[in-house]
């Protein structure tokens, strides 16, 4: 018995920084969004006990360092399964990008696996595992757009009208651990910034000045994000700036058309790659 589905990437719409907790990780606030851009999962339920992953094409560990792995593992040992689990990701989405690849990967194997097995977790469960996997993995338990606080995963659904994004990763990775490292900001105990009524965003003009506060760091370290970002602004966007911890970077528009020609306007290098896609998915 087998099941197909799509593990969507995400953007973030803002992120603030709120500053650094005594654990080492770092309170946030931001605007998680799903998109169309997707990785793609096969998962198959087997007698035989295990796990076993496949990554085509991708380069990427099949063992116990892939986070969909270890999802796949620990569905199991939740479920009280004796059986095993066979999983082949198609990677589409880029690695070490800040668009949350891996971490939907997981959750679509959390996901998918409840459903090959009958649903024996909740769904309150499934974000519990989730949670032990990444921060962020238990917003794609739910793939809908919400506000994320704490270390994000603090979740409230938000209303987000759609949108079109010119997505472009400039083709190489960047660490979000290396990212934050960087980040010098103590924990200030800041409230909240954002208000948003109803949790509802009419106009994306009411993000547009929140910005992210890690794009600064990359950005110095990297200057073709800048330029990045900037040819999306020149070219009539929206908003722009870097998803995450980076180093990819959107330009929001109101039609496909629009962004189709901002990406052709970009001519960027022969390294990036470049996406339209639509939100949220």
């Amino acid at each position: 018995m087998g099941l197909v589905l799509a593990a969507p990437a995400k953007v973030n719409l803002f992120l603030r920084v709120l500053g650094r907790r005594p654990d080492g990780y770092h309170e946030i606030e931001s605007l998680f969004a799903p998109i169309s851009l997707s990785d793609r999962l096969s998962l198959t339920a087997t007698a035989e006990p295990g796990v076993r992953l496949a990554c085509p094409g991708s380069g990427l560990p099949e063992d116990e360092s892939n986070l969909a792995f270890r999802a796949a593992r620990l569905f199991l040992e939740a479920a009280g399964s004796d059986g095993g689990l066979d999983v082949i990701l198609t990677k589409r989405i880029p690695v070490a990008a800040g668009l949350g690849g891996g971490s939907s990967d997981a959750a679509a194997v959390l996901r998918g696996a409840n459903q090959l097995f009958g649903r024996p977790l909740s769904q309150s469960r499934l974000e519990e595992l989730a949670l032990r996997l990444g921060a962020d993995v238990p917003f794609f338990i739910r793939g809908r757009p919400a506000l994320a606080r704490g270390v994000g995963e603090l979740l409230e659904p938000v209303e987000v009208p759609p949108f079109h994004l010119a997505l472009v990763n400039p083709g190489f990775e960047v660490s979000t651990a290396w990212v934050y490292g960087r980040l010098d900001r103590p924990l200030t105990g800041a409230p909240p910034l954002v208000r948003m009524t109803g949790l509802k965003v009419e106009s994306f003009s009411e993000i547009e000045p929140l910005g992210n506060d890690l794009e600064a760091v990359v950005e110095e370290a990297f200057p073709v994000v800048r330029e990045l970002r900037l040819g999306l602004l020149a070219a009539g966007a929206n908003l722009a700036r870097m998803s995450g911890s980076g180093p990819t970077v959107f330009g929001l528009f109101e039609s496909r058309d629009q962004a189709e020609r901002a990406l052709a306007s970009l001519k960027p290098a022969k390294n990036c790659r470049t996406y339209l896609v639509q939100g949220p998915a």
